[in-house]
């Protein structure tokens, strides 16, 4: 028979908050009367199979067809657990960003800063059977988002980690070490407890750091649990 480990709940304050004054879309979109439970079907709970054979990996941004984006090339590293650092394998990560100059590849991106031919800013990826997952990108670039006076949205990647269908998918962002603006950002600042929104941090990583090619990060994501990273999705 087999022991199951007990689930250890979020504590306070380690997750962003819905409602969050501070970073003004949420006043916008944030949820006004008590949710409904909606009763889910097997297509919310276990479809698809998201798999590389019916969604291909892409796990070099940095090049788009066979030509070399602009920017600091780099490769991030990490692995996906659950509250007891049990691997989660094969399951799909999407990330998106902006270019180096800060610019997303979007219509809806208005921002004044060169596109670039050769960078797209998506990519996916899938966990092996230990949690591991690796990609090679280009560093994005603060930009503008006019949140507040003179906001600039600091060095970040996007990541979207699904699970076994469509109703099990968490979203939250990756930033750099020593960034500047993280001290002003509201959205990194949402997260009130300082070492859980430090688990959005990167860390430079020299074993990951490819010579004369690419500096290396880590990045690992803990999925539930007292120790979970924040996400935007909960």
């Amino acid at each position: 028979m087999t022991e199951t480990a007990p689930f250890q709940p979020i504590a306070p304050g380690t997750q962003p908050a819905n409602d969050t004054p501070s970073y003004g879309s949420t006043g916008l979109r944030h949820p006004k009367r008590p949710p409904l439970r909606i009763p889910s079907t097997i297509t919310e709970t276990a479809a698809p199979h998201f798999s590389p054979a019916l969604f291909p990996s892409l796990i070099d941004l940095s090049v788009l067809n066979g030509r070399q984006a602009l920017g600091e090339r780099i490769i991030v590293r990490g692995r996906v657990t659950d509250e007891n650092d049990r691997p989660i394998p094969h399951t799909m990560i999407e990330i998106w960003q902006a270019n180096a100059s800060g610019r997303y590849d979007h219509p809806g991106d208005t921002h004044d800063a060169p596109l670039d031919p050769n960078f797209h800013g998506n990519g996916r990826v899938f966990t092996d059977a230990d949690g591991w997952y690796q990609f090679v990108s280009i560093k994005p670039g603060a930009y503008p988002w006019r949140n507040h006076p003179n906001a600039w949205r600091p060095n970040h990647i996007h990541y979207s980690l699904f699970g076994n269908g469509f109703a099990q998918r968490l979203i939250t962002q990756m930033y750099f070490p020593g960034d500047p603006l993280l001290p002003l950002d509201p959205i990194f600042l949402a997260t009130p407890v300082e070492a859980a929104r430090n688990r959005l941090i990167a860390g430079f990583d020299l074993t990951i750091t490819k010579p004369e090619w690419a500096l290396g990060y880590r990045f690992d994501v803990v999925l539930r649990g007292r120790h979970a990273t924040p996400m935007e999705t909960q």
